[in-house]
């Protein structure tokens, strides 16, 4: 086949990632010929560009497709996005994120691309935006959505969420749960003592970790008003946050405020290939976002051998299953989160009985080969 994936950014992101290991995958696996269209990757979240063209996979740039509204950049992306499908001829377009879904399946529809597939990896209208806000982005997704095929989840929730919010009816959705690479997370441990002595943690040390850019949504500031009281419950517990952002200073005086320097540590933003020497690090993942598609570290977490606290937000609670694999909260809640976090750090063979079960369920169904294969079984589907 030939196939063209199109995304706002490569910026490290589980969306981009999961991206990148398709096209990966469909040329080597498959041989395929596979294109990626894509804007620049501005902004403080890194870039998983270099990993895409070290990996074979055909990168086209377009400078003027960035994640805001912009009245006269995106009118320029959607006619290049346009002349590199036109050029490229595909048999299948597959589009992902907010703005490159609609530039993409409106360009790939009008040249009558005979497979345009979307993946919704988060909705782009949520509670926490204004209501004009939410309208138009309600508005401009159930019109893209008529300008496609099929449509991929990455959770049930995704589907629930869109058909609820009148995007497409539920035929035109699948669920395919996002594809990582799981023999470094399984293999994790034999790094753990090395990267905690590494971070100055010792054996008496519970680690509580939290992997997410620090951006508006993603909870930081809940995991450190629970701090404040699992430290006092259980000296001997530490956090590790992992990732950057704009909110970083902002943390980071919270954390002073509340006293807490002691028992914090920002490592930064960290190579993906890294996440998973740090997850075995830790002995909870915590994940305070109040929306997500599916958090990818909440897989990760459960297949290195963690226990994960999350709130119930979208797919969370397809992964956490409370008493099976982790602690699923109220979103926002502090003190529930308290509780979970104290008990868990108090209580070492119930971390080793919810991390068996998390990785016991989990480690085959993440696998980016089993994702690709669906994926390109779909697209086969639609072809024919």
């Amino acid at each position: 086949m030939r196939i063209a994936h199109v995304i706002t950014r490569l910026i490290l992101g589980g969306a981009q990632e999961n991206t990148v290991l398709c096209c990966e995958d469909l040329l080597r696996e498959h041989g395929d010929r596979v294109l990626l269209i894509t804007g620049p990757p501005l902004g403080p979240e890194g870039s998983l560009l270099e990993r895409a063209r070290a990996g074979g996979v055909p990168v086209e740039i377009v400078q003027q497709l960035r994640r805001p509204i912009h009245p006269w950049c995106d009118p320029v992306s959607y006619r290049r996005i346009k002349k590199t499908i036109r050029d490229f001829r595909p048999d299948v377009v597959h589009t992902h994120s907010a703005k490159a879904g609609i530039l993409g399946r409106a360009a790939a529809w009008s040249l009558s691309v005979p497979a345009v597939v979307h993946t919704v990896h988060g909705a782009p209208f949520h509670p926490y935006q204004g209501r004009g806000a939410r309208a138009l982005f309600q508005a401009c997704e159930c019109w893209a959505a008529e300008r496609c095929h099929a449509m991929v989840s990455v959770a049930d929730a995704m589907t629930n969420l869109m058909v609820a919010a009148g995007v497409a009816p539920r035929e035109k959705f699948t669920t395919i749960y996002s594809g990582m690479e799981v023999e470094p997370l399984l293999c994790a441990n034999e790094h753990r003592d090395r990267v905690r002595r590494a971070l100055g943690y010792n054996s008496q040390h519970v680690v509580i970790g939290k992997i997410a850019r620090l951006f508006r949504l993603k909870g930081h500031e809940y995991v450190i008003r629970a701090a404040r009281h699992v430290v006092d419950a259980v000296p001997n517990v530490r956090f590790l946050l992992v990732g950057d952002g704009v909110l970083r200073r902002r943390l980071c005086r919270r954390i002073a405020r509340a006293g807490l320097q002691d028992h914090f540590q920002l490592v930064g933003l960290v190579p993906p290939e890294r996440i998973p020497e740090l997850l075995a690090a830790m002995d909870i993942v915590v994940h305070a976002s109040l929306r997500e598609g599916l958090a990818r570290v909440l897989p990760q977490g459960l297949i290195v051998g963690r226990p994960v606290v999350s709130y119930d937000i979208d797919g969370a609670r397809e992964v956490v299953i409370p008493g099976e694999t982790g602690c699923l909260l109220p979103p926002k809640s502090v003190l529930e989160m308290v509780e979970a976090l104290t008990f868990l750090a108090g209580d070492p063979a119930l971390r080793e009985r919810l991390a068996a079960e998390g990785r016991r369920r989990f480690a085959e169904q993440f696998r980016h080969r089993r994702t690709t294969a669906e994926l390109r079984s779909l697209y086969e589907r639609l072809l024919g």
